[in-house]
């Protein structure tokens, strides 16, 4: 493939968690990116491994991080996470058409940055012992994906200012954690993610306050119309205020958040 858009499909489409992370940092970024070809792709979306097995979320239970599984598990959660997000991005740029080549360039870089997390954080799994798909995960990530792939405001809106900016709001205490049950590494990693989830976050707030503009729309009314319309999950404290401010939410948007 010679532009960017259908690029972006084969590791979305691989079934291989390593292979999918290791084909998007391969992509380059500098080719084509022809954003008003409207693809139908032929594979399945997105390519899954065999493992983990996805149960619900709320069957989920954390073990103790006294034991090397708890800790494993804990790293496992997050690196499924990372996983998610590299086919959200990539799903993003091949799927909505008719935008700036910037916004395509940006969520390719961003899928190639979440690839490096996943590899970090499942080298770290191997050395505890473990590796990628030895637990249980859940699929509310791209759950949410399928609920908006009908419209960009709404895929922007909700996955990246909401769901990935509670990564920010969940990171420094998952970090104090692992920390404080010896796993050093692992603390290292997520300084790591923190910093370029940031910028993650803070593209998804540039683009939907473009898409808002685009359309005519107050960014805040129509947050909170987005939120009831696709039932997001309510956001809860504590907050990350730093982390959201470097991300680009503004004075107003945290105003609401805090009440």
């Amino acid at each position: 493939m010679n532009s960017l858009r259908p690029a972006a499909l084969g590791p979305l489409c691989e079934t291989d968690a390593v292979r999918k992370a290791q084909a998007t940092l391969a992509l380059d970024l500098t080719a084509p990116v022809r954003a008003h070809e409207i693809l139908k792709p032929e594979w399945h979306i997105p390519g899954r491994p065999v493992k983990p097995e996805l149960i619900a979320h709320t069957l989920l239970k954390p073990q103790p991080l006294s034991s090397v599984q708890g800790r494993a598990l804990l790293v496992h959660s997050v690196a499924h996470i990372e996983l998610n997000a590299i086919d959200l991005a990539l799903d993003a740029v091949w799927r909505f058409p008719d935008l700036p080549e910037a916004f395509y360039t940006d969520w390719m870089r961003i899928a190639q940055e979440e690839a490096k997390h996943f590899l970090l954080l499942r080298e770290h799994l191997v050395s505890l012992g473990f590796d990628y798909g030895d637990f249980p995960a859940h699929n509310a990530l791209w759950e949410m994906a399928e609920r908006t792939q009908d419209d960009v405001l709404a895929r922007i809106g909700i996955v990246p200012r909401t769901l990935e900016a509670r990564g920010l709001d969940a990171s420094p205490a998952v970090k104090k954690k692992l920390i404080g049950a010896g796993d050093h590494r692992a603390g290292e990693i997520l300084d790591i993610i923190l910093e370029e989830e940031i910028g993650h976050v803070a593209a998804g707030n540039r683009w939907y306050r473009y898409l808002c503009e685009a359309r005519g729309l107050d960014p805040i009314a129509t947050y909170a119309e987005l939120i009831a319309r696709y039932d997001a999950p309510k956001l809860r404290p504590p907050f990350n205020m730093p982390a959201r401010r470097r991300a680009g939410f503004d004075d107003a948007e945290l105003a609401v958040l805090g009440a």
